[in-house]
């Protein structure tokens, strides 16, 4: 058995009824030249087949609620589903589906995941939804499993699905050992000097106006209760447009993700007569994953200040980059371990506010934007090429929208995660990022014409 992380009992500890804790992804697929009417059948009844089983972490289950355990009782027909899409099929069928699906608690004495094959998609696609529990995996090593379950080659095989792949890097997916008491405790101690040193300069950098913290975000529409109904939207754009924007403004490409959504969050608001005063503040993920394993969650967090107060799109990308490259410099100092305890204590009581709702008119964040690296090179699945990929995240009490977007091949990959009750005509913020692209882009011209 391996014990729950602190990270893995956190996301346990969040989840009800309304507010389930499980990310997702949504591949669509094209099948290859010349396949047949059953190709999908093909594969769905493979998928199904004995050889099947899952391994490591597809394999765990919760004991105790203190330890996961191999599952000894696996059951493939509560995992998987295999449905066809309404006609005429759209992508705005298949997304009312998947929001439907994601709304779904898991059950927690299975195995924490699910997965769905989708058909009759427009232009003959098929797609693939698959959801696991936060506490399984976190969103980086979800998707270097989406990598190793599909193949860089249109002429690769795979007789086994996502949840039965394993990989010679992850010790063949074994379960983990985890460490010992007094070691995990070593460890802890270890981390004190530096966490002590960096707590105190944040309470020094309070006095810089540019410093962004836990207490200036303001109440919006999106720090509201939610319901179980979700809305899921998605687009993809071309990242050539977005490393454009980068390069002519020497910020990096997250640094203009965060300006477009700022730039749509503040229209979106605008229209909805909801923009506050003072700016938005993000909560954005850091992967501190070095390594190939899959399990559990290895995050931290830092905050942006996404300046929606601001009209000028340029002026609030420099903002938003100087808050980024703060949060870069002091997380440069510490190690894994230090930059875990760190953020463990900065951010403890925006957690307990999250789990409790104790204070629902304060919050340390207004929403969450995450930015997953995905393949740079296309993936196929038995000779179906992958068009697209999409990263479903978590919405909970007091965030009712999240955004979530991967790279892939040519291609960033946005999806919107939203509280449809809670955040009404969210599709609408699909629109706005191609408005705020195209604001960059007006901006670099009116400099170069200067």
């Amino acid at each position: 058995m391996r014990s729950l992380s602190p990270s893995d009992q956190l996301f346990l500890q969040m989840e009800k009824r309304r507010q389930p804790i499980h990310v997702g992804g949504l591949f669509l697929f094209r099948p290859p030249e010349g396949a047949g009417e059953d190709f999908v059948y093909n594969l769905v009844q493979n998928m199904r087949s004995s050889h099947a089983q899952p391994v490591f972490p597809f394999n765990q289950v919760l004991h105790k609620g203190l330890f996961w355990k191999e599952d000894e009782m696996f059951d493939i027909d509560h995992h998987f589903r295999h449905i066809s899409l309404p006609r005429p099929g759209r992508i705005r069928e298949l997304l009312v589906y998947v929001s439907q699906e994601h709304g779904r608690l898991l059950e927690r004495n299975m195995p924490l995941w699910e997965c769905h094959v989708i058909e009759g998609i427009e232009d003959n696609r098929f797609g693939i939804y698959f959801k696991v529990h936060h506490s399984l995996v976190d969103g980086v090593a979800a998707m270097g499993l989406v990598k190793r379950a599909f193949s860089y080659s249109p002429e690769a095989m795979t007789t086994k699905p996502i949840w039965a792949v394993s990989s010679s890097k992850t010790r063949k997916n074994k379960t983990p050992v985890s460490s010992g008491l007094l070691e995990t405790l070593s460890k802890q101690f270890a981390t004190l000097p530096r966490v002590g040193a960096e707590l105190i300069q944040n309470i020094k950098d309070y006095s810089d106006p540019h410093h962004v913290t836990t207490t200036q975000a303001p109440c919006t529409l999106f720090n509201q209760s939610v319901t179980s109904s979700r809305r899921i939207v998605a687009q993809s754009y071309d990242i050539s447009r977005l490393n454009h924007i980068a390069k002519h403004f020497g910020v990096t490409m997250n640094d203009v993700v965060l300006g477009i959504c700022a730039g749509a969050l503040r229209t979106y608001l605008i229209g909805q007569q909801a923009l506050p005063t003072k700016p938005l503040i993000a909560f954005v993920p850091v992967s501190l994953r070095k390594d190939n394993t899959v399990a559990g969650n290895q995050i931290s967090f830092m905050l942006a200040n996404l300046a929606t107060h601001l009209d000028d799109p340029v002026e609030r990308l420099k903002i938003i980059s100087r808050t980024i490259n703060d949060g870069k410099k002091r997380f440069s100092r510490m190690n894994q371990s230090e930059i875990i305890n760190y953020t463990g204590i900065v951010y403890s009581l925006v957690g307990l506010n999250v789990i409790t709702g104790l204070m629902p008119k304060r919050q340390g964040f207004n929403l969450i934007i995450s930015n997953v690296p995905g393949s740079r090179e296309p993936l196929y699945w038995n000779g179906a090429r992958m068009d697209a990929l999409y990263p479903l995240s978590i919405v909970m009490d007091g965030q009712a929208l999240n955004i979530t977007l991967a790279s892939y091949v040519d291609k960033v990959e946005f999806c919107f995660t939203a509280c449809s009750q809670a955040v009404p005509k969210a599709q609408k913020l699909i629109d706005l990022l191609e408005y705020q692209i195209d604001a960059y882009e007006m901006a670099i011209k009116a400099e170069l014409a200067d």
